[in-house]
Protein backbone atom coordinates (compact mmCIF):
# COMPACT_ATOMS: atom_id res chain seq x y z
CA UNK A 1 0.00 0.00 0.00
CA UNK A 2 1.24 4.00 -0.57
CA UNK A 3 -0.06 5.31 2.46
CA UNK A 4 0.20 9.19 3.56
CA UNK A 5 0.13 10.35 6.96
CA UNK A 6 0.29 13.40 9.07
CA UNK A 7 -0.05 14.72 12.54
CA UNK A 8 0.88 18.36 13.13
CA UNK A 9 3.62 20.81 11.82
CA UNK A 10 3.11 22.78 15.35
CA UNK A 11 6.46 20.25 16.16
CA UNK A 12 8.73 17.80 14.65
CA UNK A 13 8.44 14.33 14.83
CA UNK A 14 9.56 12.68 17.36
CA UNK A 15 8.50 15.91 19.42
CA UNK A 16 11.53 17.86 21.17
CA UNK A 17 12.72 16.71 24.34
CA UNK A 18 9.77 18.28 27.60
CA UNK A 19 6.84 17.89 24.74
CA UNK A 20 4.63 14.93 26.10
CA UNK A 21 2.80 14.63 22.48
CA UNK A 22 0.57 11.13 22.67
CA UNK A 23 -0.84 11.44 18.88
CA UNK A 24 2.61 11.78 17.31
CA UNK A 25 4.40 8.73 19.55
CA UNK A 26 1.04 6.43 18.07
CA UNK A 27 1.59 7.95 14.35
CA UNK A 28 5.21 7.82 14.40
CA UNK A 29 5.15 4.08 15.60
CA UNK A 30 2.70 2.91 12.99
CA UNK A 31 4.08 5.13 9.96
CA UNK A 32 7.26 2.80 10.91
CA UNK A 33 6.05 -0.17 11.40
CA UNK A 34 3.80 -0.23 8.22
CA UNK A 35 7.24 0.25 6.76
CA UNK A 36 9.16 -1.78 8.17
CA UNK A 37 6.16 -4.31 6.84
CA UNK A 38 7.31 -3.21 3.18
CA UNK A 39 4.23 -0.79 2.71
CA UNK A 40 5.88 2.91 1.04
CA UNK A 41 4.57 5.63 3.94
CA UNK A 42 5.12 8.70 3.31
CA UNK A 43 5.31 10.81 6.58
CA UNK A 44 4.60 14.46 6.21
CA UNK A 45 5.92 17.14 8.87
CA UNK A 46 7.97 20.12 9.60
CA UNK A 47 11.71 20.13 8.65
CA UNK A 48 13.40 18.34 11.17
CA UNK A 49 11.49 15.62 11.48
CA UNK A 50 13.19 12.28 11.09
CA UNK A 51 11.44 9.05 10.86
CA UNK A 52 11.74 5.66 9.47
CA UNK A 53 9.99 5.55 6.59
CA UNK A 54 9.59 5.79 2.92
CA UNK A 55 10.04 9.09 2.35
CA UNK A 56 9.32 12.59 4.41
CA UNK A 57 8.00 15.66 2.79
CA UNK A 58 7.50 19.01 4.55
CA UNK A 59 7.29 21.92 2.07
CA UNK A 60 10.06 23.95 3.33
CA UNK A 61 7.72 24.21 6.38
CA UNK A 62 9.22 24.96 9.54
CA UNK A 63 7.75 23.96 13.07
CA UNK A 64 5.49 26.05 14.60
CA UNK A 65 6.80 25.28 17.92
CA UNK A 66 9.78 23.27 19.46
CA UNK A 67 13.04 24.18 20.86
CA UNK A 68 12.52 28.03 19.82
CA UNK A 69 8.91 29.47 18.51
CA UNK A 70 8.96 30.46 14.55
CA UNK A 71 9.35 34.30 14.66
CA UNK A 72 5.89 34.60 13.79
CA UNK A 73 4.53 34.05 16.57
CA UNK A 74 6.31 36.68 18.11
CA UNK A 75 3.85 39.18 15.90
CA UNK A 76 1.55 41.41 18.89
CA UNK A 77 -1.40 41.17 16.54
CA UNK A 78 -1.16 37.13 15.53
CA UNK A 79 -4.58 35.56 15.75
CA UNK A 80 -2.94 32.30 17.07
CA UNK A 81 -5.62 30.07 16.32
CA UNK A 82 -6.17 30.74 12.59
CA UNK A 83 -1.72 30.03 12.36
CA UNK A 84 -2.06 26.84 14.39
CA UNK A 85 -5.25 25.54 11.72
CA UNK A 86 -3.25 26.89 9.20
CA UNK A 87 -0.49 25.54 9.63
CA UNK A 88 -1.63 22.19 9.86
CA UNK A 89 -3.42 22.31 6.80
CA UNK A 90 -0.68 23.75 5.07
CA UNK A 91 0.59 19.82 5.18
CA UNK A 92 -2.65 18.40 4.85
CA UNK A 93 -3.14 20.49 1.10
CA UNK A 94 0.57 18.83 0.35
CA UNK A 95 -0.89 15.50 1.03
CA UNK A 96 -3.52 16.08 -1.60
CA UNK A 97 -1.56 17.62 -4.15
CA UNK A 98 -0.15 14.01 -3.72
CA UNK A 99 -3.09 12.25 -3.57
CA UNK A 100 -4.10 13.96 -7.20
CA UNK A 101 -0.77 13.08 -8.79
CA UNK A 102 -2.31 9.22 -8.31
CA UNK A 103 0.83 8.74 -6.04
CA UNK A 104 -1.07 7.53 -2.50
CA UNK A 105 -4.09 4.51 -2.05
CA UNK A 106 -4.60 6.09 1.05
CA UNK A 107 -4.65 8.68 3.88
CA UNK A 108 -4.35 8.33 7.39
CA UNK A 109 -4.95 11.95 9.45
CA UNK A 110 -4.58 12.69 12.58
CA UNK A 111 -5.71 16.15 13.24
CA UNK A 112 -9.35 15.46 12.33
CA UNK A 113 -10.68 19.14 13.09
CA UNK A 114 -7.91 20.73 10.21
CA UNK A 115 -8.67 18.13 7.41
CA UNK A 116 -12.57 17.05 7.25
CA UNK A 117 -13.38 20.07 4.87
CA UNK A 118 -10.28 19.00 2.46
CA UNK A 119 -12.24 15.34 2.08
CA UNK A 120 -15.36 16.69 0.61
CA UNK A 121 -13.24 17.58 -2.49
CA UNK A 122 -11.30 14.43 -3.44
CA UNK A 123 -13.89 11.69 -3.69
CA UNK A 124 -11.66 8.47 -4.84
CA UNK A 125 -9.28 7.82 -2.22
CA UNK A 126 -10.41 6.71 1.30
CA UNK A 127 -9.48 9.35 4.46
CA UNK A 128 -8.99 7.89 7.27
CA UNK A 129 -9.13 9.39 10.77
CA UNK A 130 -7.26 8.03 14.10
CA UNK A 131 -9.42 9.89 16.17
CA UNK A 132 -7.31 10.77 19.85
CA UNK A 133 -9.74 13.01 21.94
CA UNK A 134 -13.08 12.43 23.08
CA UNK A 135 -16.24 13.22 21.01
CA UNK A 136 -18.24 16.24 22.23
CA UNK A 137 -21.49 16.42 21.24
CA UNK A 138 -20.60 19.71 18.89
CA UNK A 139 -17.59 17.60 17.66
CA UNK A 140 -20.34 14.65 16.72
CA UNK A 141 -22.51 17.07 15.01
CA UNK A 142 -19.39 18.30 12.59
CA UNK A 143 -18.70 15.03 11.89
CA UNK A 144 -21.47 14.05 10.62
CA UNK A 145 -22.11 17.38 8.37
CA UNK A 146 -18.34 16.36 6.77
CA UNK A 147 -19.21 12.51 6.61
CA UNK A 148 -19.09 11.22 3.11
CA UNK A 149 -18.81 7.53 1.37
CA UNK A 150 -14.80 7.91 1.11
CA UNK A 151 -14.00 8.76 4.82
CA UNK A 152 -13.89 6.54 7.63
CA UNK A 153 -12.84 7.15 11.70
CA UNK A 154 -10.56 4.75 13.72
CA UNK A 155 -11.52 4.80 17.51
CA UNK A 156 -9.01 3.97 19.95
CA UNK A 157 -11.72 2.55 22.44
CA UNK A 158 -15.25 1.43 21.92
CA UNK A 159 -15.84 4.11 24.48
CA UNK A 160 -14.80 6.94 22.58
CA UNK A 161 -17.50 6.09 20.14
CA UNK A 162 -20.55 6.53 22.33
CA UNK A 163 -21.50 9.80 21.62
CA UNK A 164 -21.29 9.17 17.73
CA UNK A 165 -22.52 5.41 17.14
CA UNK A 166 -23.31 6.42 13.35
CA UNK A 167 -20.54 7.46 12.07
CA UNK A 168 -18.86 5.78 9.33
CA UNK A 169 -16.63 3.99 11.38
CA UNK A 170 -13.56 1.36 10.11
CA UNK A 171 -12.04 0.05 13.61
CA UNK A 172 -11.32 0.21 16.96
CA UNK A 173 -7.67 0.02 17.26
CA UNK A 174 -6.47 0.34 21.02
CA UNK A 175 -2.86 2.48 21.60
CA UNK A 176 0.77 -0.13 21.16
CA UNK A 177 3.92 -0.18 23.52
CA UNK A 178 6.85 -0.73 21.91
CA UNK A 179 7.90 -3.07 25.41
CA UNK A 180 11.66 -2.89 25.61
CA UNK A 181 11.13 0.53 26.85
CA UNK A 182 8.67 -0.47 29.54
CA UNK A 183 10.70 -2.74 32.36
CA UNK A 184 8.71 -5.28 34.31
CA UNK A 185 9.72 -4.64 37.93
CA UNK A 186 8.17 -7.44 40.42
CA UNK A 187 9.24 -5.34 43.35
CA UNK A 188 7.48 -2.14 43.82
CA UNK A 189 8.44 0.40 46.56
CA UNK A 190 5.69 2.02 49.26
CA UNK A 191 4.25 4.33 47.15
CA UNK A 192 1.42 5.15 44.61
CA UNK A 193 2.18 7.28 41.65
CA UNK A 194 -0.05 9.78 39.42
CA UNK A 195 1.74 10.69 36.30
CA UNK A 196 0.53 12.86 33.66
CA UNK A 197 -0.62 16.37 33.06
CA UNK A 198 -1.47 18.26 36.26
CA UNK A 199 -5.13 19.29 35.24
CA UNK A 200 -8.37 19.24 37.09
CA UNK A 201 -9.50 16.29 34.29
CA UNK A 202 -6.90 14.26 35.08
CA UNK A 203 -7.93 14.02 39.10
CA UNK A 204 -4.72 14.82 40.42
CA UNK A 205 -5.85 16.44 43.68
CA UNK A 206 -8.43 13.45 44.36
CA UNK A 207 -5.55 11.07 43.92
CA UNK A 208 -4.20 13.33 46.73
CA UNK A 209 -7.06 13.05 48.93
CA UNK A 210 -7.48 9.38 47.97
CA UNK A 211 -4.03 8.16 49.53
CA UNK A 212 -4.00 10.96 52.68
CA UNK A 213 -7.46 8.50 53.62
CA UNK A 214 -5.28 5.10 52.40
CA UNK A 215 -2.21 6.51 54.57
CA UNK A 216 -0.13 5.75 51.73
CA UNK A 217 2.78 7.96 50.02
CA UNK A 218 2.18 9.53 46.32
CA UNK A 219 4.56 11.10 43.92
CA UNK A 220 3.32 13.20 41.49
CA UNK A 221 5.12 13.40 38.07
CA UNK A 222 4.01 15.52 35.49
CA UNK A 223 4.92 19.23 33.29
CA UNK A 224 5.65 21.98 36.08
CA UNK A 225 1.92 23.62 36.86
CA UNK A 226 0.94 26.74 37.36
CA UNK A 227 -2.18 28.79 38.21
CA UNK A 228 -4.95 28.43 40.54
CA UNK A 229 -5.51 24.69 40.27
CA UNK A 230 -1.86 24.33 41.36
CA UNK A 231 -1.61 26.69 43.76
CA UNK A 232 -4.66 25.83 46.15
CA UNK A 233 -5.14 22.04 45.15
CA UNK A 234 -2.17 20.92 44.95
CA UNK A 235 1.00 22.48 46.50
CA UNK A 236 -1.10 22.88 50.09
CA UNK A 237 -0.39 19.01 50.24
CA UNK A 238 3.45 18.10 49.32
CA UNK A 239 5.71 17.67 51.99
CA UNK A 240 7.00 14.52 53.43
CA UNK A 241 4.28 11.89 51.94
CA UNK A 242 3.21 14.53 48.82
CA UNK A 243 5.99 14.68 46.89
CA UNK A 244 6.40 16.24 43.53
CA UNK A 245 8.88 15.18 41.11
CA UNK A 246 8.39 17.65 37.95
CA UNK A 247 8.82 16.39 34.41
CA UNK A 248 9.99 12.65 33.70
CA UNK A 249 11.51 12.15 30.24
CA UNK A 250 10.27 9.34 28.44
CA UNK A 251 13.32 7.41 28.77
CA UNK A 252 13.24 7.44 32.82
CA UNK A 253 9.24 6.87 33.19
CA UNK A 254 9.63 3.31 33.82
CA UNK A 255 11.67 3.38 36.56
CA UNK A 256 8.73 5.78 37.83
CA UNK A 257 6.05 3.33 36.95
CA UNK A 258 8.05 0.09 38.04
CA UNK A 259 8.62 1.36 41.81
CA UNK A 260 5.02 2.49 42.54
CA UNK A 261 2.69 -0.37 44.22
CA UNK A 262 -0.08 1.49 42.02
CA UNK A 263 -0.94 3.92 39.76
CA UNK A 264 -3.80 6.33 40.44
CA UNK A 265 -5.96 7.34 37.54
CA UNK A 266 -9.50 9.60 39.49
CA UNK A 267 -9.87 10.85 36.28
CA UNK A 268 -12.53 13.57 36.03
CA UNK A 269 -13.63 13.29 32.10
CA UNK A 270 -13.98 10.71 29.35
CA UNK A 271 -10.71 8.82 28.94
CA UNK A 272 -10.62 8.05 25.70
CA UNK A 273 -7.72 5.71 26.15
CA UNK A 274 -5.63 6.54 28.90
CA UNK A 275 -1.47 5.44 27.74
CA UNK A 276 -0.13 5.81 31.47
CA UNK A 277 -2.92 2.54 31.82
CA UNK A 278 -1.18 0.27 30.14
CA UNK A 279 2.60 2.07 30.58
CA UNK A 280 2.09 1.51 34.02
CA UNK A 281 0.52 -2.56 33.61
CA UNK A 282 3.49 -2.70 31.08
CA UNK A 283 5.91 -2.10 34.37
CA UNK A 284 3.44 -4.82 36.58
CA UNK A 285 2.13 -1.78 38.10
CA UNK A 286 -1.67 -1.77 38.60
CA UNK A 287 -3.84 1.00 37.80
CA UNK A 288 -6.80 2.28 39.97
CA UNK A 289 -9.08 4.32 37.89
CA UNK A 290 -12.44 6.31 37.75
CA UNK A 291 -15.01 4.38 36.19
CA UNK A 292 -15.25 7.02 33.24
CA UNK A 293 -14.30 6.67 29.28
CA UNK A 294 -12.09 3.70 28.65
CA UNK A 295 -11.61 2.96 31.88
CA UNK A 296 -13.10 -0.91 31.58
CA UNK A 297 -11.72 -1.73 28.13
CA UNK A 298 -8.16 -1.18 29.19
CA UNK A 299 -8.24 -2.39 32.96
CA UNK A 300 -8.72 -5.35 33.79
CA UNK A 301 -11.00 -5.11 36.56
CA UNK A 302 -9.95 -7.19 39.21
CA UNK A 303 -6.92 -8.38 37.58
CA UNK A 304 -4.58 -5.72 36.43
CA UNK A 305 -5.97 -3.14 38.90
CA UNK A 306 -9.68 -1.66 39.97
CA UNK A 307 -11.96 0.34 38.57
CA UNK A 308 -14.07 2.64 41.52
CA UNK A 309 -16.35 5.00 41.60
CA UNK A 310 -15.31 7.62 43.74
CA UNK A 311 -12.63 8.53 46.30
CA UNK A 312 -14.05 5.76 48.37
CA UNK A 313 -13.44 3.15 46.69
CA UNK A 314 -10.23 4.35 45.68
CA UNK A 315 -9.10 4.13 49.05
CA UNK A 316 -10.33 1.03 49.29
CA UNK A 317 -8.50 -0.39 46.13
CA UNK A 318 -5.34 0.93 47.89
CA UNK A 319 -5.87 -1.26 50.11
CA UNK A 320 -6.21 -4.73 48.44
CA UNK A 321 -3.68 -3.78 45.24
CA UNK A 322 -1.08 -6.51 47.10
CA UNK A 323 -3.61 -8.87 45.35
CA UNK A 324 -3.54 -7.98 42.10
CA UNK A 325 -0.48 -10.31 40.57
CA UNK A 326 2.14 -7.91 38.59
CA UNK A 327 3.18 -10.27 36.50
CA UNK A 328 -0.52 -10.46 35.35
CA UNK A 329 -0.61 -6.95 34.32
CA UNK A 330 2.61 -7.48 32.24
CA UNK A 331 0.58 -10.08 30.33
CA UNK A 332 -1.86 -8.46 29.95
CA UNK A 333 -0.45 -5.53 27.96
CA UNK A 334 1.63 -7.69 26.09
CA UNK A 335 -1.10 -9.79 24.79
CA UNK A 336 -3.44 -6.54 23.82
CA UNK A 337 -1.60 -3.40 23.61
CA UNK A 338 1.64 -3.63 21.93
CA UNK A 339 3.29 -1.73 18.61
CA UNK A 340 3.12 -4.88 16.80
CA UNK A 341 -0.60 -5.75 17.46
CA UNK A 342 -1.73 -2.34 17.27
CA UNK A 343 0.36 -1.88 13.19
CA UNK A 344 -0.97 -5.45 12.56
CA UNK A 345 -4.73 -4.08 13.06
CA UNK A 346 -3.92 -0.48 11.04
CA UNK A 347 -2.70 -3.19 8.47
CA UNK A 348 -5.91 -4.87 8.67
CA UNK A 349 -8.07 -2.27 8.30
CA UNK A 350 -6.47 -0.43 5.55
CA UNK A 351 -6.63 -3.35 3.19
CA UNK A 352 -10.05 -4.01 4.24
CA UNK A 353 -11.00 -0.20 3.70
CA UNK A 354 -9.15 -0.23 -0.13
CA UNK A 355 -11.37 -3.65 -0.73
CA UNK A 356 -14.56 -2.01 -0.43
CA UNK A 357 -12.91 1.35 -1.47
CA UNK A 358 -15.06 1.78 -5.16
CA UNK A 359 -12.25 3.36 -7.59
Amino acid sequence: MRIATMVTGHYTCPPPKGVIYAPMLIAKAVAEGLTKKGHKVVFFGPKGSKLKVTKIISGGLKPLRGKKEHQILRDPKIDSAKVANLWDQYLISLIYQEALKGRIDLINIHPIDRALPFGLAIKNIPIVYTLHDPIYPWRAEIFRMFQSKNQYFISISDAQRKPAPNLNWAATIYNGLDLKHFLFNGCPKDYCLFLGRLLPVKGVWEAILATKKAKEKLIIAGIPAEGEYWTKKIKPYLGKDVKYVGFVPQEKIYKYYGEAKALLCPIQWEEPFGLTFIEAMACGTPVIAFDRGSSREVIKNGKTGFVVKNIEEMVKAIKKIDKIKREDCRAWVKKKFTIEKMVENYEKTFYKILAHQPR
